[in-house]
């Protein structure tokens, strides 16, 4: 056995062990960088130190630091606020509303995975609370994430332009986000169609969001009155059952290593509407509190200046995102040091230690051959676009079952000695790979499906889970296939 069939075998156990065993694939790939490295590669420590991917490192450590700052200081918590209010709490926009936000979110720099651990609690606090079916908003959570998942600033699209670069290979950063941005949103409204989005405008609107100072002033003058509504104002005042069982914290977390976003704290405003009860002659009242607004305080006014300095900084001063983020992210804490405490703590390190260790563990691949060696094998099948359709499903249907990023740092080298070949346009092969890695994310077992499992209210969780596994499955099988058709085919040589 060749040291480069020994190396694909191990790539292989690689992902089938960290799916299984639920193991961090990053450290698994460490662990195969040094042992394939040193006993198949010939290569020394030293040497597979410097396949290092530390650009990469200090963009997911940047970027991740910075909006575990936004999130720990409530900023993300205004963000949907403010977009609710925006459209004036209409609830057949509230699934639109959350994949805006997510899609947001992952085009100036958040992780997919972050992204989605942010905004997924609230989205299906809002599916449980307005009867909104909860595969319609989880997946539009998702599908928003990966449709600014491969902006230029993004960490996806960092990643992949990155390999592109690298391996001297033409590509099209503008290309390559637009053609995610379309094929998700396309899914988002065949989903919003098919799963009762249009039934959501016959909902009555989100009462009116309000200051929670204004709610406590108005609550005041109620119970000043003196009349008998005082004892249902005194009631409204204290916290329901619901009201507590909301506030409770919840352990609903993954083997992901990513967990949901946290509520943000009383005196700052959630996004959650309460129902309140007080008892009357004629028994039991409930009253639906407008949805409070999450006040704009100046930790997190600076916070959106430096989220909007990331955009411009990177996108119009060619500075490096990793970096700037980094330096964004170090002000802030010096000046607010409490957030930063609780936000360094939330640094995604298992998304750093697995996309760090894939990349490294593929870079030794290529120092020993074996990229050449599996792009010579993927070109010998003698159809050119039926090698390329191959490709596009490799990385649906393994991505599905373990992680996008590692994955894409694996496809994309792949590729490059069948791109050389000329017959397939390189800018629609790699769009074709890179979307097609990364739209299936909504199976359970990815990271961004096992987080809307595990946020999902009032659901049956085994029955949602088959719902979510169904679904997925219907994704790996046409997604591929379709994109393919959209981007590979057309640019034949």
């Amino acid at each position: 056995m060749t040291a480069q069939v020994i190396s694909i075998v191990v790539l292989a156990l690689i992902f089938v062990l960290a799916t299984t065993r639920s193991t961090n694939m990053g450290a698994l790939a460490f662990a195969a960088a040094f042992l394939v490295g040193t006993l198949a590669g010939g290569l020394d420590a030293k040497g597979i130190f410097a396949k290092f991917p530390g650009d990469i490192f200090v963009v997911l450590v940047g970027v991740t630091y910075l909006f575990a700052l936004a999130r720990a200081n409530g900023t993300t918590d205004w963000l949907v606020s403010a977009a609710v209010r925006a459209v004036g709490g209409r609830i057949v926009l509230i699934p639109w509303v959350m994949f805006v936000i997510t899609g947001v979110l992952t085009a100036i720099g958040a992780v997919s995975p972050a992204a989605v651990a942010i905004v997924a609690p609230i989205a299906l606090g809002f599916a449980a609370r307005y009867r909104i079916n909860p595969l319609l908003m989880g997946a539009m959570v998702v599908h928003g994430a990966q449709a600014g998942g491969f902006s230029p600033i993004s960490v996806y699209g960092s990643i992949v332009n990155g390999l592109v670069e690298r391996n001297n290979v033409h590509g099209n950063p503008l290309a390559l986000f637009l053609a995610s941005l379309a094929v998700n949103t396309v899914i988002a409204v065949i989903l919003f169609l098919v799963l009762g989005g249009r039934k959501l405008a016959r909902q009555q609107a989100i009462p009116a969001f309000h200051d929670r100072t204004a709610a406590s002033s108005t609550a005041t003058a109620t119970t000043a009155t003196a009349t008998p509504a005082t004892t249902d104002a005194q009631a409204e005042a204290r916290p329901t059952d619901a009201e507590a069982a909301d506030s409770a914290p919840t352990n609903s977390t993954t083997t992901t290593g990513v967990e949901p976003a946290s509520a943000e704290p009383a005196d700052a405003g959630t996004t959650g509407a309460t129902t309140t009860t007080s008892p009357t002659e004629t028994g039991q009242r409930t009253v639906e509190e407008p949805e409070p607004a999450v006040a704009l305080t100046p930790a997190r006014t600076a916070t959106l200046v430096g989220l909007v300095a990331l955009v411009v900084g990177t996108l119009v001063f060619d500075l490096d995102v990793g970096l700037t983020a980094l330096t964004l992210a170090a002000v802030l804490s010096l000046i607010w040091p409490t957030d930063s405490r609780q936000a360094v703590a939330e640094i995604t390190w298992p998304t750093v230690l697995l996309i760090c260790g894939v990349l490294t563990y593929v870079a030794v691949l290529q120092a020993m051959g074996t990229i050449d060696f599996v792009g010579n094998a993927v070109t010998g099948v003698g159809i050119p676009i039926l090698a390329a359709l191959l490709l596009c499903y490799i990385g649906g249907i393994v991505s599905a079952f373990a992680s996008s990023v590692g994955l894409m740092g694996a496809l994309i080298p792949l590729a490059v000695p069948f791109l050389a070949l000329g017959t397939v346009g390189p800018v629609g092969m790699i769009a074709a790979v890179a979307v097609s890695a990364t739209v299936v994310d909504v199976s359970p077992f990815s990271t961004n499906g096992a987080l809307v499992l595990a946020n999902a209210k009032d659901v049956d969780r085994d029955a949602f889970f088959r719902t979510l596994l169904i679904y997925g499955g219907i994704i790996v099988a046409v997604a591929p296939l379709v994109i393919w058709l959209l981007f590979v085919v057309p640019n034949l040589g």
